[in-house]
Formats: C-alpha cells, sequence, structure tokens
C-alpha cells in the first residue's frame, strides 16, 4: 500500500500533462502513485496518461472517464475510488508538487493524526517574464498549528478553498463519503467546506507544497479565467447556496457570516468588476441571479467590509444600475469619486434615492471617508465618455465629469486640456485643447475635437498604447480625470504617422483598457503589415532584440539598485561622510519630516530673529507645503537629503534621524524631544526589553548619537533619560523651545489681566464669543469601517448640546486622520492639518486629552484639562504601561464614558478655580525647567558665535 496518492485529473492537456506527472514522480517520497483520470479528452491527453502508465508500470495508472463530466469534480470523485494509499492529494495538468511535499504533509499528518494537513500553495504567472509569484493566504501558514475544528480558525474556511494544496487521509474521505460535486464549476469549495467540517484535527504546515500555474493568455481559458460566462456565476451562487445550508445545518452562524463577508470582498467583487463591459441582457440576468442571494447576506456582513464593496452590493440587490455602474467604476479605480454624492441630515451618501430604507442609509452614508472636505485637486473625478465620433483624421469626445457636492462652482473658471500619453514612462505626450467646458445639472459637460493624425506622432514599436486623460483647470487649480468608456462605442481607426516608419503602424485603434479608461493601440492595417508584424515580432525575441532587452533591464535593475535603501546607507558612509564639514549648517526636522514644528522650529525661528548667519535646511516627508520659505528643502531618505546630513555642522530634531546613520564626530546632534512621557519609553518598554543583545545594541547606537538632549523636568531626568540610557552630559535642563510661547502667552495673560486671542480666532472663523475647547488625544491604532481613527464621542451631539457655548477643535495626531460630518461646521472644526500644536495650545481656553504629551504643555497656561480616558484599563494593562498614575495626578477631571464627559463640560467654568492647586503642582513636577527662554538659551549656547 503506498504513503500517498495523487490523483491527477486532465482534459485536454496533452502537452503539460507529463510534467504535472514527473512532479509526483520525483517526489522525495519515494513511495508514492500517480492516479491519472481523463475527462474523456478530445486530443491526445489519454494517450499520454496510457504512454506514462506503460513506462511506470508500479507507480503510474491511467483511467477515463465513459463522457465528459464538465468540470474537474467528477474526475476526482473517480481518482479517489481507484487510489490505494493511505493519504491522497489532488494535482491538475497544469500544475506541480513541490518536491518536497508528500513527505512533509506526509510527516505532519503522521506526527498529529490529522484528517487533513494543508500547506502554502503558490501562484505562478507563467505568461510573466519573470513568472511573477504571490502565496496563497500566506498568513494562513506563518507557523505550524494544528486545530481541533476549523472553528478555530473561520479565515482557514472561508479564504484557503482549494482542495490541491492539501493531504487527506483516505479512510477519512471513505468514512464521511467526501465527494466533488458533479459537473459544477468552483467544485472545490463544496468539497473542501464538507471536509473542514468534517475533520476533526486540521494541521497547517509554512511549507510550500503547490505550484499553481496561471495562464492568462491561454487560448482555452481556466473557470477563474471565464468570469463573463453566466453559467460560471450560476455555479458559484449555487455552491455558496449549498455551503449556506451546511452551515445552518449546524447552527454555525459566526462561520457563515466570516462567509458572507468573504463573499462580498471577493466573490461578487469578481464579478462586478466585469459589468461595465457587458451588454444589457447580461447585467439583468446578473442582477436576477444576485439578487435572492444578496438577500440571505447578513447585515452585519455589508458593516465588516471596505464602503466601496457594500455600496456596490446594496444598489446590486436595488436593481439600481444607475448608481451601480459609476460605484463599480470607483470599486476598479478604488480612489475615483465616480457619484455627485447627496446631503441628507446632515451625512453624506453616495447616492440619492434610498433615503426611506435605514439599511440603505447605513450602507450608502460615505461621511467618514471624507469626501465632503476635499478640495478639487485632490479628487480623482469620474469623466464618463458620452460621445466618440470617428472624422477620419480626427476624433469628436465629449463627456460628463462628475462634480460631487458641487465641489466645482457654477461661477468658477474652467479651463481643459487632452493629453495622450504613451504608457511606458518618459516617452511623449501630446495635448489638444478642450473647446467646450460648462456646467450641465451635477456634472461638468466637455466637447472637444482633435485630430490625431496630424497631431500625434508616435514613435512606433516601442510606444504602442496611448492613454488619455483630461486636465481640468478650476480657478487655476487642476485635477486630472480619465476618460471612462462606459456604454459609449468606440468605432474605427485612424490615420497615424509614426516616425519610425508606417511599416510598423499605421492606425490608432480605440479600445477601453481593463478599469474602463479610453486608450488607443497602434495597429497596422496596410497590405504587408502581418510580414512586417512577424519580422518586427522576430527580431524583438531573436538576438537583437534580446540584446537591447537585457540592457535595458540591467540598466533599470542598476537605477533601482542605486536607490535602494542600503545602497544610500553605502553612500552616505562610504562616500558622504567623507566630504568636508559645511560649517554654519543645520538640518533641521520635525516628526520625521511630517512638519515644520515643535522645538526644532522654535529652535531656527529664534536664530532667525536674531539675524544669525547660517544655512538651514529642512527635511520634509510628502508635501514640501507649508515649510519656511528662504531655507533649502530636501526630501526625507533622498540622496540630497543624506549628503547634507553627512555634511552639517548640527543636526536638530524631536523624534529620530534614521537609526542606520552614524553621526560623525564634528557634527553636534540637538535632540529636543517631543514630550514629556506618561508612557512607557525605550528600554523600559516591555517589547524592547524582550529584543536580543544585537538588537538592543543596535539601538543603543542610535540613541548614543544625541550629544545634548532637551530635558523640561526632573522626570524626564528619571524617565526619558533612563529608559534612553542618557549620560548626564547629554542633558540640558532648558526646558522645550516649544513651550516659550506657552509661558509667554501666561506671563502676558497675568500682565493684562484679561486674555489675548490673536489673529487664529479669526482665521478659523471663531466668534468672540465662543469658548474654544481643543479636542487632542494621542495616536491610537487605526481602525472603524473606513480604517480611521473613531472619536469616542459623537461630534453631533456635542455640537448640539455645546455649539452655542463652544467651538471644539480637533487635533488627531499626526500619524492619525479624523473626518467629520458637514453637519457641525463651524461648531466643531478640524486643525489636525496644522503643522504646530503651540498656536492651537495657545488659543484654547480648555484641553480636552487622554493620554497625549499636550498635558504636560497646556498645564503651563494654567488653562482647564479635561481627560477623556474611555479605555483607561486597556491603554494601561494591557499596553506598554506608564510612569506614573493618571488618575491620581490628573490636574484635571478624568471621565470614562461620553455621558461623563458631556456632564463635566456643562460644569467647565468652575474648573479654573477648583483644579487651580493640581494644574500648580502638575507645572512644578513635570515643567520646572520651562521659562521661557528656552529657544534663546540653546540659540546662545550653540550658535551665537554666528552673528553677522
Amino acid at each position: 500500500m503506498p504513503d500517498v496518492s495523487v490523483v491527477v485529473i486532465v482534459y485536454n492537456d496533452a502537452d503539460r500533462l507529463p510534467t504535472a506527472v514527473q512532479s509526483v514522480l520525483d517526489q522525495t517520497l519515494r513511495d508514492v502513485e500517480v492516479v491519472i483520470v481523463d475527462d474523456c479528452s478530445t486530443d491526445r491527453s489519454f494517450e499520454v496518461a496510457q504512454q506514462l502508465a506503460a513506462a511506470h508500470p508500479e507507480r503510474v495508472r491511467a483511467f477515463q472517464l465513459p463522457e465528459n463530466s464538465g468540470a474537474g469534480g467528477e474526475p476526482r470523485n473517480a481518482g479517489i475510488r481507484h487510489t490505494r494509499g493511505r493519504y491522497v492529494m489532488f494535482l491538475d495538468s497544469d500544475d506541480v508538487l513541490e518536491v518536497n511535499a508528500c513527505r512533509n504533509m506526509l510527516d505532519a499528518a503522521e506526527e498529529s493524526g490529522s484528517d487533513i494537513v494543508s500547506g502554502l500553495c503558490v501562484r505562478l504567472h507563467k505568461d510573466t517574464r519573470n513568472q511573477k509569484r504571490d502565496e496563497w493566504y500566506s498568513w494562513l501558514y506563518s507557523t505550524t498549528r494544528t486545530l481541533e475544528s476549523v472553528t478555530e480558525l473561520p479565515d482557514l474556511f472561508v479564504w484557503d478553498t482549494l482542495s490541491t494544496n492539501k493531504c487527506y487521509r483516505r479512510d477519512f474521505l471513505i468514512e464521511h463519503d467526501l465527494r466533488f460535486p458533479k459537473g459544477m464549476f468552483y467544485e472545490d469549495l463544496m468539497f473542501i467546506a464538507d471536509a473542514y467540517l468534517a475533520a476533526q484535527r486540521i494541521t497547517l504546515i509554512p511549507n510550500q507544497v503547490y505550484f499553481w500555474h496561471v495562464y492568462e493568455r491561454a487560448a482555452v481559458k481556466s473557470v477563474t479565467n471565464r468570469r463573463h460566462e453566466m453559467t460560471n456565476y450560476a455555479h458559484r451562487l449555487e455552491i455558496h447556496r449549498r455551503i449556506d445550508a451546511l452551515l445552518a445545518e449546524r447552527g454555525l452562524t459566526e462561520l457563515k457570516l466570516a462567509k458572507d463577508v468573504k463573499f462580498l470582498k471577493h466573490d461578487l467583487v469578481l464579478h462586478l468588476r466585469d459589468l461595465p463591459f457587458r451588454d444589457e441582457s447580461y447585467r439583468r440576468e446578473f442582477a436576477e441571479l444576485s439578487r435572492e442571494y444578496l438577500a440571505g447576506i447578513a447585515p452585519e456582513a455589508y458593516e465588516r467590509v471596505p464602503a466601496i464593496q457594500a455600496i456596490c452590493a446594496y444598489l446590486l440587490q436595488r436593481g439600481d444600475w444607475d448608481n451601480l455602474i459609476p460605484a463599480v467604476d470607483t470599486l476598479i479605480n478604488r480612489d475615483k469619486v465616480s457619484s455627485p454624492l447627496a446631503e441628507h441630515d446632515g451625512r453624506i451618501y453616495w447616492c440619492g434615492g434610498h433615503f426611506d430604507d435605514a439599511f440603505g442609509r447605513s450602507v450608502l452614508d460615505v461621511t467618514d471617508i471624507g469626501y465632503h472636505e476635499k478640495p478639487v485637486n485632490q479628487l480623482f473625478l469620474r469623466n464618463q465618455l458620452t460621445r466618440y465620433q470617428d472624422l477620419g483624421g480626427a476624433v469628436s469626445l465629449a463627456g460628463r465629469i462628475t462634480n460631487p457636492l458641487g465641489v466645482i462652482p457654477p461661477g468658477a473658471r474652467l479651463k481643459g486640456e487632452l493629453e495622450f500619453s504613451a504608457r511606458r514612462r518618459s516617452l511623449q505626450s501630446f495635448h489638444f485643447p478642450v473647446g467646450e467646458l460648462r456646467h450641465e445639472g451635477d456634472a461638468i459637460h466637455w466637447a472637444a475635437t482633435t485630430d490625431l493624425t496630424a497631431g500625434l506622432r508616435p514613435l512606433g514599436i516601442v510606444d504602442s498604447i496611448w492613454d488619455v486623460r483630461l486636465r481640468l483647470e478650476v480657478d487655476g487649480v487642476r485635477t486630472t480625470t480619465r476618460l471612462t468608456v462606459a456604454d459609449t462605442e468606440l468605432t474605427g481607426s485612424l490615420p497615424v504617422r509614426p516616425r519610425l516608419t508606417r511599416m510598423v503602424a499605421d492606425r490608432l485603434q480605440p479600445h477601453a483598457s481593463a478599469k474602463g479608461h479610453l486608450a488607443f493601440r497602434l495597429v497596422s492595417e496596410g497590405a504587408n503589415a502581418e510580414r512586417m508584424q512577424e519580422l518586427i515580432t522576430r527580431g524583438v525575441r531573436g538576438k537583437p532584440g534580446t540584446l537591447a532587452k537585457t540592457g535595458y533591464r540591467k540598466a533599470k535593475a542598476l537605477r533601482k539598485k542605486v536607490a535602494s535603501g542600503d545602497n544610500k546607507l553605502r553612500a552616505y558612509h562610504e562616500v558622504f561622510c567623507r566630504l568636508p564639514i559645511k560649517k554654519r549648517t543645520v538640518v533641521f526636522e520635525s516628526h520625521l519630516g511630517k512638519q515644520y514644528s515643535d522645538s526644532p522650529r522654535a529652535i531656527y525661528e529664534e536664530m532667525r530673529r536674531q539675524g544669525l548667519e547660517f544655512e538651514a535646511i529642512w527635511s520634509y516627508s510628502g508635501s514640501p507645503k507649508d515649510f519656511p520659505k528662504g531655507v533649502t528643502l530636501v526630501k526625507r531618505w533622498s540622496l540630497p537629503y543624506l549628503k547634507a546630513l553627512a555634511q552639517a555642522e548640527f543636526w536638530v530634531d524631536n523624534q529620530s534621524y534614521p537609526l542606520k546613520l552614524t553621526k560623525r564626530p564634528e557634527t553636534t546632534y540637538l535632540q529636543t524631544w517631543h514630550g514629556s512621557a506618561l508612557k512607557k519609553m525605550g528600554f523600559d518598554q516591555p517589547a524592547l526589553k524582550a529584543q536580543t543583545r544585537q538588537q538592543q545594541e543596535e539601538q543603543q547606537r542610535s540613541l548614543d548619537r544625541f550629544d545634548r538632549f532637551l530635558v523640561r523636568s526632573e522626570h524626564d531626568v528619571h524617565t526619558l533619560a533612563k529608559a534612553f540610557r542618557l549620560k548626564e552630559k547629554t542633558l540640558l535642563r532648558v526646558g522645550y523651545p516649544r513651550n516659550d510661547a506657552l509661558v509667554r502667552a501666561r506671563q502676558r495673560e497675568e500682565e493684562l489681566g484679561r486674555r489675548e486671542r490673536g489673529p487664529l480666532a479669526a482665521e478659523l472663523g471663531i466668534s468672540e464669543d465662543k469658548t474654544v475647547l481643543l479636542y487632542a488625544p494621542t495616536f491610537r491604532k487605526a481602525g472603524g469601517r473606513h480604517g480611521r481613527f473613531e472619536l469616542p464621542f459623537a461630534v453631533e451631539r456635542f455640537a448640539e448640546q455645546f455649539g452655542d457655548r463652544y467651538v471644539l477643535l480637533v487635533r488627531s495626531h499626526y500619524l492619525n486622520h479624523v473626518v467629520l460630518p458637514p453637519t457641525v461646521q463651524g461648531r466643531v472644526i478640524d486643525v489636525s492639518a496644522r503643522h504646530d500644536v503651540t498656536p492651537l495650545l495657545a488659543l484654547a481656553d480648555g484641553l480636552i486629552t487622554d493620554y497625549s504629551s499636550v498635558m504636560f504643555d497646556y498645564a503651563l497656561l494654567d488653562r482647564p484639562l479635561v481627560f477623556f480616558t474611555y479605555d483607561y484599563d486597556e491603554y494601561v494593562h494591557e499596553g506598554r504601561g506608564t510612569y506614573f498614575d493618571l488618575l491620581a495626578h490628573a490636574p484635571g477631571p478624568v471621565v470614562r464614558t461620553e455621558d461623563d464627559f458631556h456632564e463635566t463640560i456643562k460644569s467647565f467654568e468652575k474648573q479654573t478655580l477648583e483644579y487651580a492647586r493640581q494644574r500648580a503642582e502638575f507645572v512644578a513636577r513635570f515643567g520646572e525647567y520651562d521659562r521661557g527662554d528656552a529657544a534663546r538659551s540653546i540659540v546662545d549656547q550653540f550658535f551665537a558665535q554666528w552673528s553677522r
């Protein structure tokens, strides 16, 4: 009796069958048999199978079904009946097994006693030059583990629905009469669902076991590449219904919910993406099939998938084609806004027309995505082609650009141009004016006639595909759109004159790209076109073409290699660090280059105020907008950035320059840090304590670069300095330069006997009679349906209850992002985009925070603080821990619930006196060195000699 029987099924695949069988014969486990089952092929497949059996009589047997079954299920069932091994595996004729697959799976099965052993499947895209590979749900296979039930790991049941990357105990298959459904596509899904639920033990191993060969360009498409066939979709739904019934019968509601989520995220999306390219009859049949099945999807599943997937499923079920097809455009092009949107009761919805349906409102509500907050240049707008007319050498085009929530106002100055650009980067592009632009309902209508024959001159050969974009200017602000073909018919082809030769191509043919956008392809229609194309293809694939392509690839690889992280580090240490230090040069950085803010900004501005002569270099990541004029800006991690750091006399930052950059002895590193510590830091964190000695030494080397470390209290000395293992001589007890403004604001308030708001309040539109509260929480991991930080209280309720007296400023952590609904406009204002928090602290009459270090800074103003610690136990006890008990030392009320928070805000005015003593004690303990002269002290100590 063999250890393992591998069932190889084949249908009209004579050429590839030997390779599949050989991958079994070559297994390092020798006691393996091959059972070939031919599904009544019309080619030589069974003949090849018989030849293989004759060549390996002891190891290979071949069988043929009397008639074609139409799918892969029945051949596998027949194969199971003919197997003799203790374990069974399945292999398709166009795939192969990894050479150790049988041994690794058998060992795991014998050791664990499992009914099923599953390993990692790797998809190899055989049509690509380097055979691109992707691992099939690899997170399931990160380590060896054994499950007593599949319910322990719902993701396994839901996502790994293959039958082929698994090894089954044969007695288990026979005992439970496990069979594939006959004559149905997606037979794997049903079989593996039955098997998972029947198995008393399942083992997962991290080894690669199966190579799934993907042939996108195959003449005969696989089932997964024939989604346009309605039978394909009908079979998928029927299989899902059967699995749903199986789960319902067993009362596995959580597994059913997980499967519903997967259906909305994956199965349905695969078919929805094809809808824009299908005709009306196909769409009607698709909707009819979908409607009944979607009615059985749990409403909770819609909450667990990205908004656009839920929106498409809902609109499909409701038969709302006018809104569904544009929504699918966004499904295909993730960031595109393809709907005009609708505002209703202060919320933003994907579309109108379903406000009477509570479930529909919840699905279509896109307020939290924040479309309403974005200016036109940050929106990728749908531009639907409404006219395509071939005029001979020219083409007449027209379209409608979506205008969501009227972001393009009626009186705006509009200007546009069409850009035709070669898809290959760095090649040429051509521009044509858009002659007509006007508002038309909830869209912008445009029209243009472009003489492509005269105005577009491709090279030929290397620029065969041309994409079209419409660049729209709205009052001087530019946004770029792509032309969505939708149902517009593209006919004919245009004459064109390539610069190389017309023998290569002589026509431009319109087509819809894979994402549904208008594009043109160079084609040949001349008498010798076919012969010339054959010669070109031969040349490209021959020795000259190979040499040219090899040279190009080497150049591309070299460029990529030069720009890699490792080579940048080599350039820094081996090249830039050998250049001379540039005297009077300072590289400033705040929050990893994300902001122009904090103490580095305060020091820089004090140096400018004193009129010192020096070269200021600021690093930035993202946009350089809002950084100061008159400085050199360098993008973080770019070569100019590394060169600037290598040659700078001073580094000034508040977090850390890249950890692997060694600081030269001639460079002085002023580390201003970015806040006193409540949360444990550095080597006091459990995660760092658990690191290896080598990892800790590497971390310590980066910290030892600090020549001076600013502290604002002895608390910093006992926490931050100790956690970073800093020497006493490194510490600079001068306070935080960023807090100088806060100390001066309090002193001026005491002198005048009143508070001066300054220009920021007017800039934000805050009236004099409103009290300003600032909500500034610490960093939170993004969550929620849209993957954003969610406020712990309802801002609509806050605005309704307190909006007549207070304006709430919301400042999220710089690594988080928050979206406010339009209903709270003017009463709740998002100020997260402002680089520097200090002016906001100075403006606020009170601070609401949780564990953020802004508490230490704001306390210097001697104004009320409220601590909304809704997740205190989790944050303090399950996180990295704190240096002191906030509940015992907070200089203001600590609340846990939204109701308590509201009650505290109602008595806000009383807190000024009620917590005065606690605030004074808090400042004395945590801000003793903040005297208002930190920036001047730093400049006098390190830069005074640079005066003009």
